[in-house]
């Protein structure tokens, strides 16, 4: 009974022409770990079944011992009856050998049922190997395919952060971003000079005003005329 067969899927052809395509022995080693449950599920079986086949023939050697050792009892108490002259002496050796020879078939129906056991019970010690070997096989198979899928998964990221790293046109962003500099410092610089300008406005109109005498007594004279009116001096 051949239950590996499918352990060396990854190592065939196949899975060599697709080395370079990480997808693809993920894929193979998923169908494998199926392919494997599948074997341990049979497996199982077939251990149940014969470990049952072992259990039935240990009984059945058990059951054909009793009869031998009932057989022998009933042999001598047929020779001790016709001792107590309470059977023929003729007939108590005719049914003790009767009986004796139905022990020997049953030591011999013993004898083949506990062969059959130790049969039964050897190849369930290989079959409960394999089980054992396929449970461990398949624990390390999902063990190394969630590293993998890990493995792809990280490098899928970093294969992506790369091809977009290597996408960016450094020395256009570095000049686009001097253009905005020189529009940026044109900008202020023209912010500055109509500020100045309005200054330079208001500070004429302040020297003409003041050498009118005109500064500050316009306000002055409308406040006046306010607290005149409100004291009644008017």
């Amino acid at each position: 009974m051949n239950l590996f067969n499918r352990l060396f899927k990854i190592g065939q052809a196949e899975a060599h022409s697709a080395v370079n395509q990480l997808e693809d022995p993920i894929k193979m080693t998923e169908q494998s770990l199926r392919d494997l449950r599948q074997d341990l599920d049979k497996a199982l079986h077939a251990l149940a079944e014969v470990k049952a086949l072992a259990i039935r023939a240990r009984n059945q050697a058990d059951a054909e011992h009793a009869r031998a050792l009932d057989y022998e009892n009933k042999a001598v108490l047929l020779l001790q009856k016709a001792q107590r002259q309470e059977i023929a002496s003729a007939e108590a050796d005719r049914l003790a050998g009767e009986a004796l020879l139905k022990k020997t078939q049953h030591e011999a129906h013993h004898t083949r049922a506990t062969t059959e056991q130790q049969q039964f019970e050897g190849t369930a010690q290989q079959l409960d190997q394999n089980v054992q070997q396929l449970k461990q096989t398949i624990s390390q198979w999902e063990n190394e395919l969630k590293t993998l899928k890990a493995r792809v998964t990280v490098s899928t990221a970093t294969k992506t952060i790369n091809q977009q790293l290597a996408q960016i046109d450094s020395s256009g962003t570095v000049a686009l971003l001097e253009r905005m500099k020189e529009k940026v410092a044109a900008e202020e610089a023209l912010a500055e000079s109509y500020g100045q300008i309005a200054q330079e406005n208001r500070s004429v109109d302040q020297e003409i005003d003041k050498a009118l005498g005109l500064e500050g007594s316009g306000k002055a004279s409308d406040e006046l005329k306010a607290l005149k009116a409100k004291l009644g001096l008017e």
